[in-house]
């Protein structure tokens, strides 16, 4: 475990502040960290059975006690985000946050950026969009 928390995990996360999660996204980093925790825990005996079954993810959460690696990226997504806002107009990467594209949009379904990833962390928390919001509609 000290291995996963000190070498593998700080690798895997490295820039997660800026990824723009989809659900595909997340759930292959979830099927990544169980199959890295599998490793680690082994299979389990089954007295009944008598044999060795792999653990089910349920089992894998309650052996693992940190959050997993989805909260994780969240969580650093807001305190980046939390940065972003009180950094001020006048900066490059506030201005990036907040900007208005120009130009017309392309062809099909619009990519899930950044600042929309921004939007629905807040909504799922339950805050406000305390002034991130003035970008416009996209």
């Amino acid at each position: 475990m000290k291995i996963y928390r000190t070498i593998i995990l700080p690798v895997v996360l490295y820039g997660c502040k800026f990824w723009s999660l989809t659900q595909r996204k997340e759930r292959r980093l979830r099927m990544f960290e169980n199959m890295v925790l599998r490793k680690i825990f082994g299979p389990k005996w089954e007295d009944v059975t008598g044999e060795w079954t792999k653990l089910y993810n349920d089992e894998l959460n309650n052996l693992y006690s940190s959050p997993n690696i989805v909260r994780v990226i969240i969580s650093r997504k807001k305190i980046w985000e939390g940065h972003v806002a009180r950094m001020g107009e006048g900066t490059g990467v506030y201005r990036v946050l907040v900007r208005k594209p120009e130009g017309k949009k392309p062809l099909g379904k619009l990519r899930r950026r950044w600042d929309n990833n921004v939007k629905m962390d807040l909504q799922e928390v339950g805050c406000g969009l305390n002034g991130l919001d003035r970008s416009g509609s996209r």
